[in-house]
């Protein structure tokens, strides 16, 4: 089970560089396990991806338009699944087997019997605006293209989403302090972001959104969700 190797590698949490309290950002994967910290809403694990995993994801949103793959899994069915769902091409099964990774990894930080595994093609912004979610707890990655944003807690004012913009976009609204403020996933990254269906988190869900994309920039995203 990975939920000694998580245990172990809390040893190692001394190389975690902790950027505020309520989040945690390293270059190591122990780096997760903070999401269970109570005044944690967003943990990032800073990671380079191999060039066989970047170069599949290159290829496939050259050869694929707003292409999107759904499905609920055990983990021990990943790799055989995204080998039958996506095109076939070099990089693939080192794909599969990344996709796989965090798929275990997230079942047992969470005890989860089943994930919910969406991967997505997007030639726009999917959730333009800062908001919350309301659920426990998502994992998300890029592949390639625009990372996911987002703000740190202390630069929110929460009485600006939502309804309480008033219609007014981001840059005005006062959701943030300044632009400076916003937060930016890279390629590769690994972000664990708690909702407000988390228990006890119900008014600190962290807040994001989805990058602005140019024209003719497409992104390749992971979702994984609690599927049980």
């Amino acid at each position: 089970m990975l939920s000694t190797y998580f245990d172990h590698l809390l040893l190692a949490s001394r190389k975690s560089k902790v950027e505020l309290d309520s989040s945690h950002i390293s270059d190591v994967p122990v780096v997760l396990a903070n999401i269970y910290q109570p005044l944690v809403n967003i943990c990032v694990w800073q990671r380079q991806l191999t060039k066989p995993v970047a170069n599949y994801a290159d290829w496939l949103i050259k050869g694929e338009i707003n292409y999107e793959l759904r499905i609920i899994l055990e983990s021990d069915s990943v790799i055989d699944s995204i080998l039958k769902a996506l095109p076939d091409h070099n990089g693939l099964r080192a794909l599969a087997e990344d996709v796989n990774l965090l798929v275990t990894m997230f079942a047992d930080l969470f005890e989860l019997k089943m994930v919910g595994i969406r991967l997505s093609i997007l030639d726009k912004a999917m959730c333009p605006k800062f908001h919350t979610d309301n659920l426990p707890c998502r994992l998300v990655t890029t592949y390639t293209g625009s990372g996911t944003e987002w703000l740190p807690e202390v630069a929110v004012d929460r009485s600006k989403l939502g309804r309480g913009a008033n219609g007014l976009s981001d840059a005005i609204s006062g959701v943030y302090l300044n632009q400076n403020s916003i937060q930016q996933l890279k390629t590769g990254d690994v972000a664990l972001l708690k909702g407000s269906g988390w228990l006890g988190n119900e008014d600190k869900a962290i807040v994001h959104r989805s990058p602005q994309l140019d024209m003719n920039e497409k992104r390749l995203i992971l979702t994984l969700d609690f599927g049980n």
